[in-house]
């Protein structure tokens, strides 16, 4: 498949446009994601008191409009239950189209790396090569590569801790690219250098270790069912009795306990140099449910 060619767009969606009053229901969300519902909510409150403050940008179609930009202000007029939005329509053609939603989706202020993973492999799909990705993404072209690296390899395991957070995607390129020796000495830098704190060293050697034992791969298998047979439930059920016994057990000895502290007190209430004693300590009171049991109304 050739790369898409690199010829200047026509279209800003920042150009001057005029803003059409559009129904929801013509718009189709051509890249949607999901987000965040406190973050969301947050968005329809907004919109609910203050208004729109910026319109969304369509792409005009021949049968209605695809949603570039805009797809948490447009999901909101519908929960706000709106019939029109405002929008700033653009002439684009499809592959623009998706691909000035995959940067408007990279470009927001906070994105997992589930997000970026998906957008730069949607992207190299398309054709787009390393350089051109990462040109429109304005991300580093060995980071980007990196990352398409990770993919063709089919590193499942590095890839799930790098979209987690706790993997570097510099130390999931080495683990990939090199041997143990290689491996080892990287660690080594990250560690010495900050990248990687203690207990993350730790994760990072056992993930290795998980690597090299059982693959690139995580392997989904099916767990076989477990047949029950007659001596396991026997035993079972034993088990349980003798756990019932011990609750039973320790339960007389707390109702015991209890007993006597209840009668110490009495005892020790009915002395009326104690009770001065007490509130001259000012300890005047105790807690409810002993109480009662001192006064025998429990």
């Amino acid at each position: 498949m050739n790369a898409p060619q690199e010829a200047p767009l026509t279209l800003h969606v920042a150009r001057a446009s005029s803003i059409e009053q559009i129904p929801l229901e013509l718009i189709k969300v051509i890249n949607p994601r999901q987000r965040n519902k406190k973050v969301f909510a947050r968005l329809v409150e907004n919109i609910a008191n203050l208004g729109l403050k910026r319109p969304i940008t369509v792409a005009r179609t021949n049968t209605g409009f695809d949603l570039v930009c805009g797809q948490g202000r447009f999901e909101a007029f519908k929960v706000l239950g709106e019939r029109k939005i405002p929008c700033v329509v653009i002439t684009a053609s499809e592959v623009d189209r998706y691909l000035i939603s995959l940067v408007e989706n990279l470009a927001r202020r906070k994105h997992s790396n589930r997000d970026l993973l998906e957008a730069i492999n949607s992207l190299h799909d398309r054709g787009y090569t390393t350089k051109q990705i990462s040109q429109k993404t304005c991300l580093d072209y060995n980071y980007v590569g990196g990352i398409l690296i990770l993919l063709r390899q089919g590193e499942e395991r590095l890839i799930s801790a790098v979209e987690k957070g706790w993997l570097p995607i510099k130390i999931a390129i080495t683990v990939a690219r090199s041997d143990d020796t290689v491996t080892q000495a990287a660690m080594l830098e990250a560690y010495e250098n900050g990248l990687l704190k203690g207990e993350q060293l730790m994760k990072v050697r056992r993930l290795i270790d998980n690597r090299r034992a059982g693959g690139k791969c995580f392997k989904h298998q099916k767990t076989p069912e477990k047949i029950t047979t007659s001596r396991q439930l026997l035993n079972a059920y034993q088990s349980e009795v003798r756990r019932q016994r011990l609750m039973v057990k320790k339960a007389d000895i707390g109702e015991q306990r209890l007993l006597f502290i209840v009668t110490a007190l009495r005892r020790l209430l009915s002395d009326e140099y104690f009770c001065s004693l007490l509130k001259s300590e000012g300890i005047e009171d105790m807690p409810q449910v002993l109480a009662d049991r001192v006064k025998g109304e429990i």
